[in-house]
């Protein structure tokens, strides 16, 4: 990635993070209920147009049924739990009334133990809850590809169910389900999605995501 590339996505993730802290005076106008999806570059929608990211594809869920949710993309190409947890709270700043957490892959593509990402995963989430007790919480379960032997990548697996678990929190088994091993799927890397690849992930979360924001309106 060139400089100037990589130059316009600091500016352009910049602005994104001034854009959800927002202003005081914003927040008291704006009665709409705020979703962060917290997360790497599959969050973020890498290769693609942000309008093209799940995220985005759920916002477009959201209001063609006409609820009072808004979608903030935190996604962050590269980040790591260990990254995670350095910068959520300045992401706390803005109440959060749906937490989505999206990160780990990063840990398992560089052999991190799963005991130290689960360690952090938990923190970030410790600290969620402490801005907002009744903060509703969904955790995006992600695997290995079994190159890194079957220990690890069972190890690894058996974080989100289990983080899951733990804080009461609704669990997108396999965020990649049915796109991860579909090079069609895929960008040329073979470790992101495509367009097509994210509205299929787009469901996945939906799937999972839908009954959580149902229940809130109740």
């Amino acid at each position: 990635m060139g400089k100037t590339k990589k130059a316009h996505k600091v500016k352009y993730i910049a602005l994104a993070l001034v854009l959800f802290s927002g202003s005081v005076a914003a927040e008291e106008a704006d009665s709409s209920r705020v979703i962060l999806f917290f997360g790497d570059s599959l969050t973020a929608g890498y290769g693609l147009d942000r309008e093209q990211a799940f995220p985005a594809l759920v916002q477009a869920r959201i209001d063609s049924l006409g609820w009072n949710f808004e979608v903030f993309n935190a996604g962050l190409g590269g980040e790591t739990s260990a990254g995670g947890l350095r910068r959520i709270d300045w992401l706390l700043r803005r109440p959060i009334d749906v937490f989505v957490l999206e990160l780990g892959a990063n840990d398992g593509l560089r052999g991190i133990d799963p005991k130290d990402t689960h360690a952090n995963l938990q923190q970030i989430v410790e600290r969620v809850k402490a801005k907002n007790p009744k903060v509703a919480l969904v955790i995006a379960g992600m695997q290995m590809p079994p190159n890194l032997g079957a220990e690890y990548t069972e190890a690894f697996a058996a974080i989100f169910p289990a983080l899951a678990e733990k804080n009461d929190a609704a669990l997108i088994p396999f965020l990649l389900e049915g796109v991860g091993d579909q090079p069609a799927l895929n960008l040329p890397d073979g470790n992101h999605p495509n367009v097509e690849g994210h509205q299929i992930v787009a469901e996945t979360v939906w799937t999972t995501l839908g009954p959580v924001l149902e229940e809130l309106r109740r």
